[in-house]
């Protein structure tokens, strides 16, 4: 099995607003709007968090798809883009496995399949290789100098079957699940029992989450615990 590793987490979200307290929370730096993404009917704004990133598009049509996915049930997590070394070998599993590939992009330094949130639930899953691996196009030029710090080290995702869903996301991924879990080069994936189908929280480590808890109370969001509640998703702050 080749390697793959979790590169970036996507919130669709009504309004950029999330955007905004998302980095004011979490302390990011400048944003890449790219304009790119255009093309599924959408603006964003991508931040670099380390070398991974954190993305809110917002769809500027109803009917494109991310305007479809707020229609079904608001704000909330919306891709998982991960990284592999092999991308060729990825596009193949999927079509044996029979799981549609919806887009697929080659470029110079990238290439990258969106596969069909029918397919494998609860989202849509990216598979993306970057060349050289270190790069990522899709966070903008200069993204480095913008990085804040901190890691992506998880998502928790719901569904009503976790075992069935984990298995069809590691046979799309070339990874091994584990009953519920699927675990990634730097990364962990948690399918649990719940009625909402998606991306239901970001595991982000950052090097002061109580810093971060005090500016989400002061935005008087809501926090339980470890965790601040920003566009439908749970940030749980690992530290």
């Amino acid at each position: 099995m080749g390697f793959v590793r979790l590169r970036q987490l996507v919130i669709a979200a009504a309004s950029l607003d999330v955007a905004d307290t998302l980095a004011e929370v979490l302390g990011l730096g400048e944003a890449f709007p790219d304009p790119g993404v255009a093309e599924f009917g959408l603006i964003n704004r991508v931040y670099a968090i380390g070398d991974q990133f954190l993305e809110v598009v917002v769809p500027t049509a109803l009917t494109a798809p991310a305007g479809r996915f707020l229609a079904r049930g608001g704000d909330g997590g919306y891709m998982a883009i991960f990284q592999t070394d092999d991308l060729a070998a990825a596009r193949a599993r999927a079509d044996a496995l029979k799981i549609r590939r919806v887009w697929n992009i080659d470029l110079a330094d990238i290439s990258a399949s969106h596969l069909h949130p029918a397919d494998v639930g609860a989202a849509i899953v990216s598979i993306d290789e970057a060349r050289p691996a270190a790069s990522w196009r899709w966070g903008g030029p200069g993204w480095e100098a913008r990085a804040s710090k901190g890691r992506l080290t998880g998502a928790v995702i719901h569904t009503a079957e976790p075992a069935q869903m984990a298995a069809r996301w590691s046979e799309a991924l070339g990874v091994k699940a584990k009953g519920g879990v699927v675990q990634l080069a730097d990364a962990t994936l948690e399918f649990r029992p719940g009625t909402e189908e998606r991306i239901v929280k970001f595991i982000v480590s950052v090097p002061d989450a109580d810093a971060a808890l005090a500016r989400a109370k002061g935005l008087w969001l809501e926090v339980v615990g470890g965790e601040v509640r920003i566009g439908g998703v749970g940030i749980d702050l690992a530290t």
